[in-house]
């Protein structure tokens, strides 16, 4: 989206904006399509009716100049995709559907984790009437109790309840519909209390992460923002989780500045961390009773399918660590005292709506 009211879109970040559309063109060419796709005439384009075009007879794709300027470039990337398996169909496999959205090419989309519905929407759409997660606002509003005991149990029943769930319905293809979301603004450096609120969001509430390269195209450079994939269930609540440890996590460091007494914001960083080590930790031991208890998550092998899809090449890459300062140590304790609950409303992502005030 616009980085800012002030910043004015110009032929010269028009012109970046393409040649990032050429550069995703032959990435995506390579690691979904085989190779073998042929570039096209790629424009950017006003008043179409639809986010992008694919028109076969002049060989040219056609992306909505609006949803460049005014939507992230997640959403970008996935209409590009859709009218890449329109081409697929019609070059390589040589078939002319009488629907443009035919089985075929369905078929084409699903194998690749492509939006075949051409909506580009790079966020779960609410689900308000599912029942589990109106149980899991409940339990939630619970947990803002007064009582650390009142509010630990609501906490603790409000993801067992999500354990349940998931264990019950893993495998069960009609009951688990998988969708993505990209979580928070897209950043030249991922900062490790971000590392470690993704590795939370994978270990505890049963969705596949990973850190995708995103181009932010009011600045004409390239950065990375966290994509997240489940049933619309969980990507829901995981949404809401990254808002509340991020909103949490920076209260916690200004209530730490002005009891110790300094204004700088040296050890931001490292006290973060520390409260995302401090909560992984929790949720850690917190498994461990309900693994007691019979209720062992093994993971979600369609999912894990499902993420081979849309990422079918991916690299893993190891960071350093802040722990051992003394800032990281205060964080630590401080994310050991959190208890995850409703009252938190940070950020625009869905489960935010859902799931805030």
């Amino acid at each position: 989206m616009r980085a800012s009211a002030s910043v004015e879109w110009t032929t010269e970040l028009e012109r970046l904006a393409l040649h990032q559309l050429i550069d995703e063109y032959a990435e995506l060419n390579h690691y979904l399509f085989g190779g073998k796709l042929t570039l096209p005439t790629l424009r950017l384009a006003d008043g179409l009716s639809q986010l992008g075009l694919w028109e076969g007879e002049i060989r040219s794709i056609s992306v909505s100049r609006t949803l460049v300027r005014e939507h992230p470039w997640g959403r970008v990337t996935e209409v590009l995709k859709h009218e890449m398996a329109h081409q697929f169909v019609a070059e390589v496999l040589g078939v002319s559907e009488p629907t443009a959205h035919g089985p075929l090419f369905q078929r084409v989309c699903s194998e690749r984790g492509i939006d075949g519905a051409a909506s580009g929407l790079t966020t779960a759409p609410s689900t308000g009437e599912a029942s589990v997660l109106h149980k899991i606002r409940q339990l939630l509003a619970l947990a803002e109790s007064s009582e650390r005991h009142e509010a630990e149990a609501a906490a603790a029943a409000a993801q067992r309840l999500m354990l349940k769930h998931n264990l019950r319905t893993v495998g069960d293809s009609s009951a688990r519909e998988y969708c993505f979301a990209h979580l928070g603004a897209p950043t030249g450096r991922v900062e490790e209390s971000q590392r470690r609120l993704a590795s939370i969001l994978r270990d505890f509430f049963f969705v596949q992460v990973i850190w995708v390269g995103i181009y932010r195209a009011y600045e004409g450079k390239r950065g990375t923002v966290l994509e997240v994939m489940g049933t619309r269930e969980n990507v829901e609540l995981a949404e809401y989780v990254h808002s509340f440890l991020n909103h949490s996590a920076a209260a916690l460091w200004h209530d730490h500045k002005r009891r110790i007494g300094t204004r700088s914001d040296r050890d931001r960083r490292a006290f973060v961390a520390g409260v995302m080590t401090g909560f992984y930790k929790k949720l850690k031991e917190q498994r461990k009773t309900t693994d007691e208890q019979g209720l062992v998550w093994q993971g979600d092998q369609e999912l894990s399918a499902y993420y081979k899809r849309r990422f079918p090449r991916t690299t893993s890459i190891h960071y350093g660590s802040s722990a051992g300062r003394g800032a990281h140590a205060a964080g630590q304790a401080a994310g050991g005292q959190l208890v995850l609950h409703r009252g938190v409303s940070a950020g625009p992502s869905a489960g935010s709506r859902l799931l805030g005030r």
